[in-house]
């Protein structure tokens, strides 16, 4: 699978939340605050070829012994599912409730 790094600032589409890049050497995809992410990348992480660009909802947290836990994002457009790495600043409460829902 190809990975394009892009790790940059950015202002959430769903509660304005200023996100800084993420320090820990991942890539930060979705707003810490809300957890909400935006439907950019198509065939592979960092693509941005979408052409949906429509705001991603958090439905689900899954975990991973390579990756740590994941964070399962449904696009509320085009309903394709992504699963992106949690970040160490993530709101850990709202992942909490998200976790709760059956996927």
């Amino acid at each position: 699978m190809n990975f394009t790094v892009i790790n940059e600032a950015f202002q959430c589409g769903n509660c304005n939340e200023k996100n800084p890049p993420d320090g820990s050497g991942s890539c930060r995809n979705h707003c810490r605050k809300c957890l909400h992410s935006k439907h950019l990348d198509s065939a592979f992480p960092g693509d941005r070829a979408s052409k949906c660009h429509s705001l991603m909802t958090p439905i689900g947290i899954d975990h991973s012994g390579k990756k740590g836990w994941i964070l399962i994002h449904e696009c509320k457009k085009c309903h394709k599912k992504i699963r992106n790495k949690m970040a160490e600043d993530d709101n850990m409460e709202l992942a909490s409730e998200i976790s709760r829902n059956p996927i």
